[in-house]
Order: C-alpha cells, then structure tokens, then sequence
C-alpha cells in the first residue's frame, strides 16, 4: 500500500447525491438561473482544509457532474461525508470505491450518530474533523490500514481553517456555504444538532470570517453566500461584534455579496442584530416554527418559541429586508384535528412561501429517540432510509415511532397541508404578501455579465410561469401588483414565484408517496403496519 503521507497523494472527495425531490434541491430552479445544483459542499471543501495541503485534492459533486471509472482511477484515498439523506447514496460509494481498491474515508452527521452502518468504510473519521482527523494522520503515519476516531471534544472555531474555495467551480452552485458557528443553546427534543454540536455556541473570529470573506473575493466569487450555521444567533454578542467587522470590509468592497442563515425566531426580538444584519444585506433567513400551539413546544421543549406571534414576528424580519423560510412539523405528542389548521392558517397569514413541512422524525441520539425507545415507542433501532428512491428527506419519510393519535389522521391532516400551501392560488397569495410587505435594502449590486445572465433567467422564467395556464394568470398578477406597489421587493417576488416550480413537482411527489403510505395501513390495519416497520 502506498505511503499515503507523502507528497503527491491523490485524494478524491465525493459529494453523494441528493434526491431532486428533496425541498431543498431545486434543480430545475438552478438550470432557470444557470447553474447546476444550489448549494456547494462546504463539508468537503473544510475536511480538503484539514488535509496534509502537499497532497492533491479534487472534489466530484455529483449533484453536478458524473462519477466516472477515471476518477477512482486517479484517486489514492476516497472522502466522503453526509448526513441521514445521504446514507444510502455513502454505503454505495464505499463499495465502488473498494472495487477500484482505494482505501475510504468517512465522517460527518449520520456516520458520528450511527457508525455501526459504515464499517465497510476502512476508517471511519467521526465527530468534529479538527479534532479527529489528526488522530486518523496520526495513525496514517504508522502504516494503520483500517481505524475508527472518535472523540466527545469540541474544536475550538477560533482555530478554523479556510475551506478549500478553490476546489469548486462557483458557477456550478446557486450559493456558496460559511460557517460561522457551531452549537446551539436551546433544547429542543427533536434535534440532533444539540447533541453533535453541543448546546454552547462556538463562533470564529471576526478576522477569522474576513479571511474566508476575502479567500472568496480573491477567488472571483461574488453573489450569495449562506452562513449554513444551526442558529446564527447562539452567540449574539460575538455575532454583533462580527457583524460590525463584516459591514466595514463589505463597505470598502462595494458590497460583493449579499447573504442567507438560519436562526431562532428570537431574532425578531432584537432590533439591532436585525439592523445589522441589513446593513450588511442579508435577505433570508429560515426560522424552526415546527408549530404555533404552545402546548407542544413546551413539551418538546422549544420554549424560544413560545407566546410569539408567528405573524408579527414574521413580519419584523420583512420589515428589515428578510425573506422568512420556515420549517414546521406534523406528528408531534398532543396534536388535536385542530392542528392542521392552525398550521395552514399560521402558514398563509405569515405570508411564508418556502414552508418546509415534515413529518416528525425520531433522530438517532435525540432526547425525542432516547423518550421514545424508553416508553417501547420506537419503530427502528438506528435511523436508515430503506428506500432511496422515495425516502429522502423527513417530508417523504418519518413517524418512526407509534403516535399518540392515529397515524392515518397525521398522514391526511399532512395531505391537506401540503396541497392547500402549495396550491398554486395559495402560493401566489403569499408572493404578493410577502412581496407588499417586504422593505429590502440591496447593497449587492451584480455585475453586467451577471445582469444578463438575471435578464435570460427572468425571459425563461416568465416563459415558464407566465405562459402557464395554471400559473399565468396569477404570475402576472403577482408580478403587476408587486412591481406597482413596492417595485423594490420585485427581485424577491419574482425569485419565490420560481420556487413554485420545484414546489408544485415535489409537494406532488409528497402526496403520492403519502397517499401509498396510507393505502398500506388501510390494508393491514395500523398495529399491523407499525409491526412491519419494527
């Protein structure tokens, strides 16, 4: 076996493929706009950073190009990392890349929650990569041709190192990821974050996100970039500090990008983070809602939540300039028939267009898991999508555990949420809601190369939508009444009537695939069917 220390190293990181049904993969959408796939994989491109820098690295995304015979033909050592969407696509890699003999690598979110499902992988590199791929060099250095690492310590962020930019071509991806923290101090019971990350949030430094800022500049990106941290604001001091620092290089940079993250809904609490955050423009945000009855987010414990009006709260981030995207979630302990509805009307009156509705999922190594499992609820011992096609994400999968009310009462009450907000007279209603109401501040201003590239994705797009005759009718109105009353909320507008597109294919794929599940329980009843799932 080759000394896979030296100078010279070939190493292959593959991004494994997510599903084009998946909420967040709008494919179609990128095609539209030009590019392949959303976002990059910051994932691999950090674990590059963390790798002896006199190996040779390339990175396949296979949400963007092929893998091919040559590829393993090159490699040394395959890498590759995912989360629960991903497992099957991972487990398949592991034996390709055996059968062209290179030795593999893997880590990230699910194999750290369940390892025992990789051990085919020749080293299995778990937890956090600043803290365990050291161990693996180590072991590396010694001739160890298999091993597992692992460790419960947190990496210190002061001590990131830039992700490997260099390795992707920008104009494959919609979006490029940061990361500006990790952790999160809330407790909600359904969420694994907590438990991988910790419940402290660990930030960069400032000077630390002006290198990667300035890494990107340098290389030629300009446009969006996502800070894909779990909740931006863990750390609210540090982030204001941050912001600060932020601001003052964007000013002297014309403003090259503009951005997105994901937050608690206390946001909308705190004025000056939300002034700063417009400042230094960033235009979306995704919020957990997961539901509006206080009585569940207490028990679930995500009591951040509680007593807020989902409305007004909304209605602060437009009036900062920010498009509020939302996660919500149907299954949960003490729902009523009322449920639905609160959630639908929640949705509607809130003006959210992308509203991601999943089914509750009991997540290895969760507080939710362990209660489950205690109480004889738990359907599965480990988390695995046993379909691939169908399964991908928890919209199209979840429940893995017997609910406290019937479980063909959760499937149709989610049936009919997804087909009233992603009906296309509803859909368009929350456009023209969220395009009156938002007050947005652009200080990203693209190039020309990148205006015409905006005027022929608009040209498709009206093609797309406005010729439609589903969807004419209401693009135009949209269009027509955004652009006369607020006609600097346009770009928004017209970019959530795109998102229609992907919303319309997969909220049918959703409700296929329910309707197969409810089906199956209808011919063997439910204590049978969960019998099966066990």
């Amino acid at each position: 076996m080759k000394n896979l220390l030296e100078s010279g190293t070939n190493c292959l990181l593959i991004q494994s493929e997510f599903s084009n049904f998946s909420f967040w993969n709008y494919v179609e959408i990128c095609k539209i706009a030009g590019a392949k796939y959303p976002a990059s994989p910051l994932g691999l491109l950090t674990v590059a950073a963390l790798l002896p820098q006199q190996w040779k690295f390339k990175i396949v995304d296979i949400n963007v190009e092929p893998l091919q015979e040559e590829h393993f033909e090159w490699a040394d050592m395959v890498c590759i990392g995912g989360m629960l969407a991903q497992q099957k696509s991972m487990l398949s890699l592991i034996d390709q890349a055996h059968r062209y003999h290179c030795p593999v690598v893997v880590g990230g979110p699910d194999p750290t929650s369940q390892p025992s499902f990789y051990q085919s992988a020749d080293y299995l590199v778990l937890g956090e990569g600043e803290i365990t791929i050291p161990l693996f060099l180590n072991d590396l250095a010694k001739g160890c041709q298999s091993g597992s690492y692992e460790s419960d310590a947190k990496a210190d962020m002061k001590e990131a190192v830039v992700p490997r930019f260099d390795l992707i071509r920008f104009k494959d991806y919609i979006q490029v990821g940061m990361q500006y923290s990790r952790g999160c101090p809330f407790n909600c019971e359904f969420c694994d974050v907590i438990e991988l990350y910790g419940r402290k949030a660990r930030t960069k430094t400032p000077e630390q996100i002006i290198k990667e800022l300035q890494a990107l500049y340098d290389l030629g990106y300009r446009g969006h970039i996502d800070f894909v941290d779990d909740n931006f604001i863990g750390n609210k001091k540090n982030l204001s500090e941050a912001l600060a620092v932020i601001r003052d290089w964007s000013g002297v940079n014309n403003y090259p990008f503009y951005f997105s993250t994901e937050s608690s809904i206390n946001l909308a609490d705190d004025d000056d983070l939300l002034r700063m955050m417009r400042d230094v423009d960033f235009r979306y945000v995704f919020i957990g809602i997961e539901t509006s009855e206080d009585e569940i987010l207490r028990l679930t414990h995500k009591k951040i939540n509680v007593n807020k009006s989902i409305v007004k709260s909304v209605s602060k981030f437009y009036s900062y300039g920010m498009i509020v995207n939302a996660g919500f979630i149907i299954g949960f302990d003490n729902e009523s028939d009322q449920t639905a509805d609160k959630m639908i009307r929640c949705i509607q009156d809130s003006g959210i267009c992308m509203a991601m509705v999943g089914k509750l999922y009991a997540l290895p190594g969760t507080q939710l898991t362990k209660r489950l499992k205690k109480e004889g609820r738990l359907l599965e011992d480990g988390s695995t999508l046993r379909d691939s096609a169908l399964q991908i994400d928890q919209m199209s999968s979840g429940l893995n555990f017997i609910t406290t009310r019937p479980r063909l009462e959760i499937l149709n009450d989610y049936i009919r949420i997804i087909k009233y907000i992603y009906d296309p007279v509803h859909y368009f209603e929350r456009v023209i809601y969220t395009g009156l109401n938002l007050k947005p501040v652009n200080k990203y201003r693209p190039s020309i190369a990148q205006m015409m590239k905006s005027g022929r994705a608009f040209m498709r797009l009206c093609v797309k939508l406005g010729f439609n005759k589903t969807t004419g009718w209401l693009y135009w109105k949209m269009f027509l009444t955004v652009i006369f009353k607020n006609p600097r909320a346009i770009e928004a507008a017209v970019n959530l009537a795109a998102m229609f597109i992907h919303f319309n294919n997969q909220s049918k794929f959703i409700i296929d695939l329910t309707n197969e599940e409810i089906n199956s329980i209808e011919i063997c009843d439910e204590e049978r069917h969960d019998q099966l799932m066990h």
